[in-house]
């Protein structure tokens, strides 16, 4: 299925920052066009050329939550703005998690930024009457975010950090260790991945991060090689299926 892509002014209400370099933006306008947990925006900033794409987190209403963390100068200027101001969005692009097969418990496993499209793929869980835990992982304490609201949604919230310095100690694949669970979500970086293939004891779902020219699929510029051939990221992605992604050494 092809997402429905909107073009929508979104108004800031919310741009504050939760961790070690990473901020949470509330924008508020026409966002119909998000449906599925694990879609994302792609926001035109001036004085750049090219989009940012950013996961969404939540969306309830008119309001939309994104979380993003300033590694360029296009995020870096995201943090600067002030309530009030409003950003041209592209909404309701890509593919999201397909919550189907998820089973009764299914694993939502998130690292680092890959954590915020979790949120709203819990509260569609719930809806449907799941019971979801969570894995999040990050490389240390002060780079934690999101768990709190997480596990107050009833979730089971798991949080690890590569120095041990908060929950367990390792990366996530160390607390899916003799997990229970039916299927498995995920969003994250790619070695994450390739690491959580050689884990997982059941079938589950990608969220690639992917650097993006358009985000719509017209450039050809982000791809994943599967068993069909190689598919778009932004277009018949972001979320792939474990069985049909081929992992190149």
């Amino acid at each position: 299925m092809v997402a429905t892509v909107k073009q929508a002014l979104l108004e800031i209400i919310e741009n504050v920052k939760i961790a070690r370099d990473v901020y949470k933006m509330i924008l508020r306008g026409d966002i119909s066009a998000i449906t599925t947990p694990g879609q994302f925006v792609n926001l035109k900033l001036d004085g750049f050329y090219l989009r940012r794409p950013i996961s969404v987190c939540d969306a309830e209403g008119d309001k939309v939550t994104l979380i993003y963390k300033t590694v360029g100068g296009g995020t870096e200027k995201m943090s600067g703005m002030k309530p009030g101001e409003v950003i041209d969005a592209l909404i309701g692009l890509g593919n999201g998690y397909d919550t189907a097969p998820s089973g009764d418990q299914p694993l939502l496993i998130g690292g680092g930024v890959g954590v915020p499209p979790l949120y709203l793929l819990a509260k569609r869980l719930l809806a449907e009457g799941k019971k979801p835990a969570a894995i999040l992982g990050f490389g240390c304490a002060d780079e934690a975010f999101l768990d709190k609201e997480i596990s107050a949604l009833g979730v089971t919230t798991t949080v690890t950090t590569v120095d041990g310095s908060r929950g367990v100690k390792g990366f996530v694949t160390d607390a899916m260790d003799g997990a229970d669970y039916t299927y498995f979500y995920a969003c994250g970086p790619e070695p994450m991945f390739r690491a959580i293939d050689k884990a997982a004891t059941s079938g589950g779902q990608y969220s690639f991060e992917e650097r993006m020219g358009c985000g719509f699929g017209a450039c050809m510029g982000c791809s994943c090689k599967t068993i069909a051939g190689n598919k778009r990221i932004c277009r018949e992605g972001p979320v792939m299926k474990r069985e049909e992604i081929i992992w190149e050494k």
